[in-house]
């Protein structure tokens, strides 16, 4: 399958560029979960906060037990309907440009992509953190520059690769956790995970702790065309993704707050769970949560690089960035577009913690709202649109499904500082010139862009018949966004998904 673009351009495509590695190994279902277990989690390091800032356990637990059912579930849901029926790399910039046409999505994918380099620049300090806390500044950064160098390089590697290590990495991570659940067991107090001092509470760390902690689970969806059957494998490894998140939260929280003094709550902060593991299990266990944290880091820097990276691979074979950015290493792996995303990762590091937390998250819900907005609008303008996968609910249930993650979107972003507004505000700003400014370029021919322009009908139809042969799920996997789409539609309707693009799995 996909991901290669048909042009009808004269101009052959650039060496090494999007039909390069045609035959490249596909992300199967477990490689899928581990990414998007990455991509949302990693494991319960950073759910400390949520303990500290909401008074106790009792609001930690109590969130994690019910923002999976407002929040992950509605998103993963809305997710595996549309990557299932908009199966190729770029995700929900695919799905904002089929419902309200390329000025959106453009905006959308400019939004999405800084947030996912903001939430990237945490992992290589974070790294350094834990593994060598008293670096000296000069040493610290050029650590900080050649760990993301690796890191990037093993990206570029093979997107294969990003995800078997992403199994081993998760693996890994949860481990030590288990052997903590074991040895809090006889320790366990239930009266516990009841303590709650409403007088401790912040509910800024707190709401911004859960939603950091629960968000992302659309992210994978822009790496889709090179997934193996995506129809069908998106939505069991969403599935799966949930149950692994909710569990990694869940478990280490109950055991470790259950077998602690409930006085110490004020020490739940970041990586506190090492001292947990310490109390419970002794050094061993210690350094093990250290080094599974560091390894954690690891990836959840691979998991967000990889989507970023093909976000912009499947912007420029869209036509909305130039054709640079879709240019494929000989292993299938967008090259500029990682070395894009790592330049920005580097530039970004130097901002603190809750800085980048709630300029992310901010930025974050602001794409978020645009998809569950796409999701309705797509559901009432294109109701024939081919849905392998479909939310089991009508119109008016897509509506009542998105309503409580909008609710907390929006509570989310008004509890944002003025800096953030500010930020944010900015970088909307930019990206409403930055589109216009695009589109003069390529009126112009200043800069190189993959062709957009419209194919035959026969030519589309040829492309299903042999993708029908291997799968009758995925025929007609773009339908408004096809070439099929005669001249007359397009004079008659001036919203042409994507501006023509056409992908041949």
């Amino acid at each position: 399958m996909g991901g290669d673009v048909v042009e009808e351009s004269a101009d052959p495509a650039p060496a090494g560029g999007p039909r390069a590695s045609s035959s490249r190994p596909k992300l199967t279902i477990l490689p899928l979960i581990a990414l998007i277990f990455f991509d949302v989690s990693g494991g319960p390091f950073g759910v400390e906060d949520s303990v500290g800032a909401g008074g106790g356990p009792l609001l930690s637990l109590l969130g994690f037990l019910l923002f999976p059912l407002l929040w992950s579930v509605p998103e993963a849901l809305v997710t595996a309907e549309l990557a299932a029926g908009f199966p190729a790399n770029g995700g929900y910039v695919l799905w904002i440009s089929s419902a309200f046409g390329p000025f959106w999505g453009f905006q959308e994918g400019l939004w999405k992509w800084a947030s996912g380099n903001l939430d990237n620049a945490l992992y290589p300090v974070l790294f350094l953190d834990y593994l060598r806390p008293s670096l000296s500044p000069a040493t610290r950064a050029a650590a900080l520059a050649a760990i993301t160098a690796a890191l990037t390089f093993l990206n570029y590697r093979g997107l294969h690769i990003v995800g078997l290590s992403a199994i081993l990495l998760a693996a890994f991570s949860l481990s030590p956790f288990l052997a903590l659940a074991l040895l809090a067991l006889p320790k366990i107090q239930p009266r516990r995970w009841l303590a709650f001092d409403p007088r401790r509470v912040n509910w800024r760390g707190y709401f911004n702790s859960m939603f950091w902690n629960l968000n992302y689970w659309d992210k994978a969806s822009t790496l889709a065309g090179e997934v193996e059957d995506p129809t069908r494998t998106f939505p069991r490894a969403l599935y799966g993704a949930v149950v692994l998140v909710v569990a990694s939260y869940l478990i280490p929280l109950l055991a470790g707050t259950g077998a602690m003094d409930g006085s110490r709550t004020g020490e739940w902060t970041d990586g506190y769970f090492a001292q947990v593991g310490m109390v419970i299990g002794g050094p061993w266990l210690r350094w093990w949560i250290q080094a599974a944290a560091a390894m954690s880091n690891m990836g959840l820097f691979q998991a967000e690089m990889s989507s970023d990276s093909f976000q912009l691979l499947g912007m420029s074979e869209m036509g909305m960035l130039p054709a640079f950015f879709a240019i494929r290493s000989k292993y299938g792996t967008p090259t500029i577009s990682i070395l894009f995303s790592a330049s920005g990762i580097i530039f970004l590091s130097w901002m603190s913690f809750q800085e980048i937390l709630e300029f992310l998250n901010f930025l974050y819900a602001l794409g978020m709202l645009l998809e569950f907005a796409a999701f309705i609008k797509l559901r009432i303008k294109k109701p024939d649109l081919h849905r392998p996968y479909k939310v089991p609910v009508g119109t008016l249930g897509a509506v009542l499904l998105c309503l409580p993650p909008a609710f907390l979107l929006i509570l989310v972003m008004c509890l944002a500082s003025a800096r953030t507004f500010i930020v944010s505000g900015s970088v909307m700003l930019f990206g409403a010139l930055l589109y216009p400014a695009i589109e003069y370029m390529k009126s112009r021919n200043w800069v190189k862009f993959i062709s957009t322009s419209v194919h035959s009908q026969s030519s589309f139809e040829s492309a299903q018949t042999q993708q029908q042969a291997v799968d009758e799920a995925s025929v007609n996997l773009l339908p408004d966004c096809s070439s099929g789409k005669s001249r007359k539609t397009e004079e008659e309707d001036p919203e042409i998904d994507l501006e023509g693009v056409s992908k041949v799995e």
